[in-house]
């Protein structure tokens, strides 16, 4: 017999307007919008022009169960991603037109591992068609971190410090990726610890540019040292700090890092007695500009009162439960 608090929790989605609407604007070939990575503007109304990729994302931070039937719906699409591949036609809004073949490859690299963090959230990992394709990503990791390219990725294009088109470096996709996959991380520990070290390095003052083919092209998915490593970034971006402690934690690093778990104290000492966090200043909801953090933030359809803490609050305790901190309900 199925436990009734599970049936309860299985539901619990179903009375979010939010959730209703996103998952009622699936296209009935299983995408949203016709596109993969997009996500609404500032001034978008509701879902407009959401991809497929964050719409499942935020599906499952709603608390969609993987055999729902938007997300079963949108697996098949996901798991095509994955195949390692340079097929044009699955470039979606990354395609363009006469593309060469390394634009088409840096497409393709893109949506696979985007797609490969969507399926490993919704509880994939021990598909091996997941596994395959998580695999060959952590081994071009470790090939980049055992590479001089760790230490020296840039080189100058005319008067423009960009990377070079030999450059790996893990990406906002790929950390997902990882975060939701315990064992692949327990099989390969020593690229993880390669990780820490990668990701507790100062940022670079460069733009993340690369070379691709005979373009130089944005590469703002990769991430290139600590994102996170000071107070004044939290204050800043509260999401973005909040997404970024959350996948520090899953991946077991905060723990290891004394400013990240520093500024995840703040994050405790910042709520009031009942253990609803505040702002230090003024009385407006926190709001980013980062695309990674929008599958998480705000989920609360409320944007008024005290309804507006929900979500940081809600994050804050995420990241304690995770970090092994034990989390009391009031």
């Amino acid at each position: 017999m199925r436990d009734a608090s599970a049936e309860n929790l299985a539901t619990l989605p179903l009375a979010s307007r939010g959730a209703l609407l996103l998952a009622l604007a699936q296209q009935p070939d299983g995408r949203w919008n016709e596109r993969m990575l997009t996500v609404p503007g500032a001034r978008a109304e509701s879902f407009q022009g959401v991809g497929t990729i964050p719409a499942v994302q935020r599906l499952l931070e709603y608390g969609f169960a993987s055999d729902s039937p938007p997300l079963l719906h949108a697996r098949r699409l996901l798991f095509r991603l994955l195949a390692e591949d340079d097929d044009p036609s699955l470039l979606h809004e990354l395609g363009v037109r006469n593309a060469d073949e390394e634009i088409v490859r840096r497409g393709r690299t893109i949506l696979r591992e985007a797609a490969a963090a969507t399926l490993a959230q919704a509880g994939f990992e021990g598909d091996p068609r997941l596994r395959g394709a998580a695999r060959r990503i952590i081994e071009r990791l470790e090939t980049y971190f055992s590479s001089p390219l760790a230490e020296k990725p840039w080189i100058r294009v005319g008067n423009q410090q960009v990377l070079a088109a030999e450059a790996y470096p893990p990406s906002f996709h790929s950390l997902r990726m990882l975060a939701y996959m315990p064992l692949l991380r327990h099989e390969h520990y020593v690229t993880m610890n390669h990780l820490y070290d990668y990701l507790t390095h100062p940022l670079p003052r460069q733009e993340s540019a690369q070379v691709v083919g005979k373009r130089i092209v944005p590469q703002p998915h990769l991430v290139l040292g600590d994102r996170l490593p000071h107070r004044n970034a939290v204050d800043a971006d509260v999401p973005f700090a909040l997404m970024w402690l959350e996948m520090m934690a899953r991946l077991n690093f905060l723990k290891r890092n004394e400013t990240w778990s520093k500024l995840f104290e703040r994050f405790i000492e910042d709520r009031d007695a009942a253990g609803v966090w505040h702002p230090h200043k003024g009385m407006e909801m926190p709001h980013t500009k980062s695309p990674f953090v929008w599958p998480l933030f705000p989920l609360t359809d409320s944007t008024s009162g005290d309804a507006r803490w929900a979500d940081v609050t809600f994050r804050i305790g995420l990241v304690a439960r995770l970090s092994g901190r034990d989390v009391e309900l009031t």
